[in-house]
């Protein structure tokens, strides 16, 4: 079947997911061609790229992106009517996909909406916007099923994408750290400050003051950047930690997380790859205080990571905004280390997490709804 599919992310982590995506379907079928957005993963996955990723959270962090969102959106419309894919695949980032869906729709073009808008969180009635646009909902978490079910709309549990990342990388924690370049003998606490340069604005600071809170001798520290880090924009800050001795890299966020015997985490898809490698994990956060306001008025949930959110409690602890703050992060960080009943809990809470996923490879699943809705696809157009 020769084929055009679409992908549209606008996120890193999104984008991780469609590069899984993309190289499923080349996998099942060489001959399909893939466009999309995206980042460096995806266009390595074969993707041909109409736009890089541009995405933004919170309203304050947006505005300065609005621009190069709108000449994006240009391009992904005249893409979708130029090329006329079989099955649009739209990866979470809702204000521009759901626009992108309606235009999609003019254009009768199916539409697989891949990795759920967070409507358990806020916006719920979304949910009746996306079942009146999108054909089918591939979801990643297992109560999101539920929520589009009995609004009329297919939608399948597929599992996470994290999975099937953490299945191709080694999990030889020796060579893992002699290819990072960090000791062997010494504990490994890694720190990943997030993708969005809001995150990486916010936290590098932090990060900087928890390095120098511990003693060289109690830690290396590796810092993992995502594979779409403008490094220029944060040089300077870059530098005054490779003098502390932090090993930095760009693109092994999960090879650093696998070699490491504890993290310091953004909050997002990275504190689900640690739940699933058995890394024991703190949580920091921050936002502009505009969006952090505004979040607290229309967020309907008590936790912000991922292990949290699934466990139904506190599992880690998430320090936000100026909770974020190297005294609280290394507090926790040493109560992980010396309290082995407390940081036994958090483990078995991570296995609980884990079953709640087991059987699932959710981008070879994908991939599959993906080609049987291009060939029903194939069927009606040549009728």
């Amino acid at each position: 079947m020769s084929e055009t599919v679409m992908i549209v992310t606008g996120e890193t982590s999104g984008e991780l997911y469609g590069s899984l995506l993309a190289t499923a379907l080349k996998k099942k079928l060489q001959d399909i061609r893939i466009t999309g957005i995206g980042g460096e993963q995806m266009q390595a996955a074969g993707v041909e790229l109409i736009s890089g990723i541009t995405g933004s959270f919170g309203l304050v962090e947006a505005i300065s992106s609005l621009r190069k969102i709108r000449e994006t959106f240009r391009q992904a419309v005249e893409a979708l009517r130029k090329d006329r894919p079989a099955v649009l695949v739209l990866i979470d980032y809702p204000d521009f996909n759901l626009k992108l869906a309606a235009e999609a729709k003019k254009e009768n073009i199916r539409i697989l909406y891949y990795v759920s808008p967070q409507v358990w969180a806020w916006r719920k009635k979304r949910i009746k916007k996306i079942a009146r646009l999108v054909d089918k909902m591939a979801v990643l978490l297992p109560f999101e099923e539920k929520l589009y079910k009995d609004s009329g709309l297919d939608c399948e549990f597929v599992g996470h994408p994290v999975f099937d990342e953490i299945e191709a990388i080694s999990k030889d924690r020796k060579a893992l750290r002699k290819e990072l370049g960090l000791k062997e003998d010494l504990p490994v606490l890694s720190m990943l400050p997030g993708s969005r340069t809001h995150e990486l604005d916010r936290l590098l600071p932090v990060i900087t003051e928890i390095v120098a809170s511990f003693r060289k001798d109690q830690y290396q520290f590796c810092v993992p950047l995502a594979p779409n880090t403008d490094i220029r924009r944060y040089g300077r800050q870059l530098e005054e930690l490779r003098a502390e001795g932090v090993v930095i890299n760009k693109g092994k966020s999960l090879r650093s997380l696998a070699a490491s015997d504890i993290a310091v985490i953004a909050s997002g898809t990275a504190t689900l790859q640690s739940v699933l490698l058995g890394v024991p994990t703190v949580v920091i956060y921050k936002l502009s205080p505009l969006t952090y306001f505004l979040g607290k008025l229309i967020l309907n949930v008590k936790h912000i990571s991922l292990v949290n959110i699934l466990s139904g409690k506190g599992v880690v602890r998430e320090f936000i905004q100026d909770q974020a703050s190297a005294r609280n992060v290394a507090d926790e960080i040493r109560k992980i280390t010396t309290d082995d009943s407390y940081r036994q809990e958090m483990l078995r809470a991570f296995d609980k997490v884990r079953e709640m996923f087991a059987g699932k490879k959710a981008s070879e699943r994908v991939a599959d709804i993906v080609i049987e809705m291009a060939i029903k696809t194939k069927k009606v157009t040549s009728l």
